[in-house]
């Protein structure tokens, strides 16, 4: 866990090492979650899978901007990561507002994305949204502040198991997770206001994964299906569960997404170029 300035904004990041040889996963999360969220599901990754986390500016451990900042030109600030880590290309798994972020990286720089894996996501603006008191939801930081209202409105806002265990999805936001301030959390959010990939999906080169939990309130389960449709040589898999169930079950879900990344996947092995040097 580290403090790097890439691309001239200081963002915190979790590397984890794995064999030689083996594609990193880069992993991008949802709008206000650190990257501790993740936790549960790269402890059941296979060891030997190099892990990359990052916080996005103002969110968890990494310092606020000093200006807002727009998904469409985030690109540059992954590729920036990898060579700083050492590595030319990478799996990319993105989550939520970071599954737009992972697609963005995909259309602008192809070569750097061997696979991609987008899980509880949609299009961006052009998609078909949750209901309006969901959305509602999503426009404060609340969640992320205050545990009780976290449990409170889990049921709504998440779906899946936290129907029956609200509790579960307060401790995945509160228990290990990092604050940062409000303004991040604002930045963030509006970082997407009038992004979409929707009418670049059939330009997507990489093999993709699209998850997708068949009770999810913020991304309902239609958008995965037009994504599945649009996107060349994708899968799509749908999950009995909600918006947090890749880190409420991460047991389940895991084997799915390492079934795809690993080598039995579509164009695996001589895809992969390695670290630079390797």
């Amino acid at each position: 866990m580290r403090i790097l300035t890439i691309g001239g904004r200081a963002i915190r990041v979790a590397a984890r090492d794995g064999t030689p040889g083996w594609p990193p996963l880069l992993l991008c999360n949802g709008i206000g979650a650190s990257l501790e969220l993740f936790q549960p599901f790269v402890d059941v990754l296979d060891p030997r899978r190099p892990v990359i986390r990052f916080d996005m500016p103002g969110i968890g451990g990494s310092p606020a901007p000093v200006i807002p900042y727009h998904l469409g030109m985030l690109a540059p600030l992954l590729a920036d990561l990898l060579d700083h880590l050492g590595y030319q290309q990478a799996d990319v798994l993105g989550i939520s507002w970071g599954g737009g972020l992972a697609q963005q990286f995909a259309l602008s720089r192809p070569d750097r994305v061997r696979r991609l894996v987008l899980v509880a996501t949609g299009p961006g603006a052009l998609m078909i949204p949750g209901h309006p008191r969901v959305l509602l939801r999503i426009l404060s930081p609340r969640r992320h502040r205050d545990p009780g209202y976290a449990g409170r409105i889990a049921s709504e806002l998440y779906g899946g198991s936290a129907r029956n265990d609200p509790a579960l999805a307060r401790d995945l936001l509160h228990a290990t997770a990092r604050l940062g301030p409000a303004r991040g959390y604002y930045y963030q959010l509006l970082s997407s206001v009038g992004w979409t990939s929707l009418p670049r999906l059939p330009r997507l080169r990489p093999p993709t994964l699209i998850l997708a939990g068949d009770d999810d309130p913020i991304i309902p389960l239609v958008n995965a299906r037009i994504m599945h449709r649009l996107i060349p040589r994708s899968q799509l898999h749908v999950y009995h569960g909600g918006h947090l169930e890749l880190a409420a079950h991460a047991e389940r879900i895991a084997p799915v997404v390492e079934a795809f990344l690993g080598p039995d996947g579509p164009g695996a092995g001589p895809q992969y170029h390695g670290p630079f040097g390797s």
